[in-house]
């Protein structure tokens, strides 16, 4: 196996936010993946080509503003174009193509580590939604099944060094308001992370899969109920599988020396995720902020 640390830039939740800078500052980082985790926008068709150009390798996660007009009651009411003739959930997932891993994998022989991919479009919970659409689009009728449907994609990775991406991240990280994904909003408090996926990762430990990173967003860092503290952005098992929520929502943000992106960067040393930090890159590509998450230190984990 290459020995040389991989650079791993997770993209928080776009919400509209990604313009041709942000994919020359991926090329500025020298980063060798690129992991997508949803929310481009409300069926942002648009927004979603320009991903789809990014030239970096790449894999790509649908959140649940992926299909914000068509997995609702309310939201197809709201529609503001014409279901019949459109179907902009479709296009979204044919722009990404092969670059999708939700309920699937991508391979990356040059890396020598596949990406399995989360449930596609979750709003995240531990009470199954949208049914019709689930089953209408993947043939998936609860937890059970969507839980096999990642189980499925693990057991046809190629490498052993998996990394999992998802919208949402899994349940067991927390039940307080600023767990990882934890529910900000009334009633305050509880795990809102993803069972299915819970149990999609633990049948890859069982398999003997080493998991360094899995990769999330949805949950923003901002809570709703608090402006004192901002949530856990990360979590460290204690098999060493860093969870790391990248949803810093504005990704970009004004400032008086110009426009400032942030992305999550992971440094993979062979089986494990040896730093995670949160940049901000400014006008010329330059890095101008860096947040340290984790270090790993010898014979250590850390829970942040």
């Amino acid at each position: 196996m290459n020995t040389k640390p991989l650079k791993i830039a997770v993209v928080g939740d776009v919400h509209d936010q990604w313009e041709q800078a942000d994919a020359l500052a991926l090329k500025s980082l020298e980063v060798d993946l690129v992991l997508f985790v949803g929310d481009f926008g409300n069926e942002a068709v648009d927004v979603v080509k320009t991903i789809a150009a990014v030239d970096t390798p790449k894999a790509v996660a649908f959140g649940n503003h992926d299909a914000w007009y068509t997995a609702t009651n309310w939201g197809r009411q709201k529609c503001p174009y014409n279901r019949t003739t459109e179907d902009r959930v479709q296009e979204q997932l044919d722009l990404i193509g092969e670059d999708h891993v939700g309920y699937g994998k991508r391979d990356f022989p040059d890396l020598q580590l596949t990406v399995v991919g989360g449930r596609p479009f979750s709003w995240g919970g531990p009470e199954w939604k949208y049914n019709d659409f689930y089953m209408e689009r993947f043939g998936v009728d609860g937890f059970a099944a969507s839980a096999q449907r990642m189980i499925q994609a693990v057991e046809t990775a190629t490498y052993d060094r998996i990394l999992f991406l998802s919208h949402n991240g899994p349940t067991g990280l927390g039940e307080a308001a600023e767990a990882p994904c934890g529910k900000d909003w009334n009633p305050i408090g509880g795990d809102y992370g993803d069972p299915d996926l819970a149990e999609a990762i633990a049948h890859a430990r069982t398999l003997g899969k080493t998991i360094p990173l899995v990769a999330f967003g949805h949950m923003h860092h901002h809570l709703r109920h608090t402006k004192s503290r901002e949530r856990q952005r990360l979590v460290t098992s204690p098999e060493g599988t860093v969870y790391l929520n990248s949803a810093c929502v504005n990704r970009i943000r004004t400032t008086p020396q110009g426009k400032q992106r942030n992305f999550s960067i992971a440094s993979l040393e062979q089986n494990q995720v040896s730093e995670v930090s949160l940049v901000w890159v400014g006008k010329d590509f330059q890095v101008v902020e860096t947040e340290l998450l984790s270090r790993r230190l010898a014979q250590s984990s850390s829970m942040l």
